[in-house]
């Protein structure tokens, strides 16, 4: 497969500090790609509690089953994910790749097999070969250090054009936390998961059940809030670990973890947000908002009509302000909509409502508006007070180019 050039909407990296209590290495097994980093290995301190969110296909991959059923213990103590190979429907090898791949890890970490987390990403129904991945685990573990969080999100892509990462501080009482995350994405990308791997860390000592409910809600308003093209991974994994090195106080109130919701809110956000900016082919990122809705669900199943349209995508990546097409997804996603109370703008200004073009409209401000490499359109059902928010990106030949040449 040919260099995927750099989206033109991608982001530079931010400054990422270290996380205390999370050491990592990065390392080239050769599964699949070559003179470049593959594999991430990461250890915990002991005590890490630990979260998780999975795709919900219906034909996940190995990795995915795995960590669904250690989940329950709350704790961890590494992390090793490989990039090139998915480890998805390959039966029983799938399986034993896993479990050689754990055991190698939790030996190097002096550990066991339970607290170890994995992840592949890459292509489908190929075996894995595990072996290549445990012959560098003890270089791996030799090599950890507290530094290199930008090096582990580079090794962790595969049709991603820049790595993504995203950092914010918050208080817990007087402690000063930190939460920092990393994500690969860019293709295979729908809600119920968004396709993609993502790995969150903090310093703060937060009960693994108080965790999980936290980074529940936090992934529905941002990676579930997001598609490039309508396609749910099989192997889609946001995993989310606390060291406790903060050493904040123990808490026994909510209220005291609001700080803690909103950065930790903010960092799932941004690595949607940058997941939809490297969208395959993408040259346009578009939000779109639906308020009016019968409910606050109903208005996030018309967004997504709208964004999963080939057709609204393919007029937005020609510049194209044709409301028509949003006309013709908001109709399309099975929800209650009313032809004659339906509002359309594209850039704030106002195109259609009432059921028809607004009186006197010139299109040259939305003209003007597509041109950019950011799009938004708003949708007023007109019916109640539900309102949701996704985000998506345009569809252009490169999305083709990528994807037919994939396994190439």
């Amino acid at each position: 497969m040919p260099p995927i050039p750099r989206s033109p909407l991608a982001l530079p990296m931010p400054e990422l500090s270290p996380v205390a209590g999370v050491r990592l290495a990065v390392g080239e097994a050769g599964i699949r790609y070559k003179g470049r980093p593959d594999v991430l290995l990461m250890a915990f301190a002991e005590g890490t509690t630990v979260a998780g969110v999975f795709t919900k296909n219906l034909c996940p991959g190995a990795p995915v089953t795995y960590c669904r059923e250690i989940l329950s213990g709350g704790l961890a103590r590494g992390l090793v994910v490989n990039a090139g190979n998915a480890n998805v429907f390959n039966g029983l090898a799938g399986l034993r790749a896993v479990e050689a791949t754990a055991a190698a890890a939790a030996k190097a970490l002096d550990t066991a097999s339970e607290t170890i987390f994995l992840a592949s990403t890459g292509v489908i129904g190929e075996p894995l070969p595990a072996q290549k991945i445990v012959a560098v685990m003890e270089s791996l573990a030799a090599a950890l250090q507290a530094d290199g969080l930008a090096d582990a999100a580079c090794a962790i892509m595969t049709t991603d054009t820049f790595p993504k990462a995203a950092t914010r501080t918050a208080r817990i009482g007087a402690t000063e936390i930190t939460i920092t995350g990393i994500a690969k994405g860019s293709g295979m990308i729908a809600p119920d998961m968004a396709t993609m791997l993502s790995f969150i860390f903090t310093d703060a000592a937060i009960p693994a059940p108080i965790l999980q409910s936290m980074l529940t809600k936090s992934v529905d308003h941002s990676f579930n809030a997001i598609t490039i093209d309508s396609d749910t991974s099989t192997s889609d994994t946001v995993l989310l670990f606390a060291t406790g090195q903060a050493r904040n106080k123990p808490f026994d109130d909510p209220s005291h973890l609001a700080d803690f919701r909103r950065a930790l809110a903010e960092v799932t956000h941004d690595l949607a947000m940058l997941v939809v900016r490297d969208g395959e082919g993408a040259s346009k990122l578009v939000e779109i908002t639906v308020e009016g809705a019968v409910s606050n669900h109903s208005a996030k199943r018309i967004a997504l009509s709208v964004a999963n349209s080939p057709l609204v995508k393919t007029a937005i990546a020609g510049e194209d302000a044709n409301w028509g097409r949003i006309v013709m997804a908001v109709g399309k996603a099975g929800e209650p909509a009313d032809r004659d109370k339906l509002a359309i703008a594209i850039g704030g200004t106002w195109i259609a409502q009432a059921g028809g073009v607004v009186r006197g409209y010139n299109e040259d401000p939305v003209v003007a508006h597509m041109k950019g490499q950011e799009i938004q359109i708003d949708v007023d059902i007109g019916l109640g007070q539900g309102r949701a928010t996704v985000w998506t990106c345009d569809l252009t030949h490169g999305y083709i180019d990528i994807n037919g040449a994939y396994r190439s």
